[in-house]
């Protein structure tokens, strides 16, 4: 099935870096997976990557976890008091060409030429 292949390549990447980090995932400690499914949900809704860009946001959030379970860090001390803001962080530091970001760069195009900045 190409088209299933080709949308897949688009949201997530390559299935095997997917696989690779899921596999890595499910070895994590519960709550610590428990974390990590949560920050990829939000991804996957909010996050308007493309796969490539998803794929490494995805291994960095597992390495990081995967440290913090090792180390013992509480998942507090990692995404801090709004889980939120942790991501959107995250999200802006991988993002290329989303979506989103396009939409976002063409309304402060038109408010500056209608503003006249232009």
């Amino acid at each position: 099935m190409p088209e299933n292949t080709s949308f897949w390549s688009r949201v997530v990447g390559d299935k095997r870096r997917w696989r690779e980090y899921k596999s890595r995932v499910a070895a994590l400690p519960a709550n610590y997976r428990e974390a990590v499914e949560g920050i990829q949900r939000y991804l996957m809704y909010f996050g308007a990557l493309d796969g490539d860009s998803a794929n490494s946001l995805f291994e960095d959030v597992a390495d990081l976890f995967e440290r913090a379970a090792a180390d013992g860090t509480p998942i507090r001390e990692i995404v801090g008091e709004d889980p939120v803001e942790f991501v959107d962080a995250l999200i802006r530091n991988y993002r290329r060409g989303g979506y989103i970001e396009r939409e976002q760069q063409r309304l402060i195009r038109t408010i500056d030429e209608a503003a006249g900045d232009r």
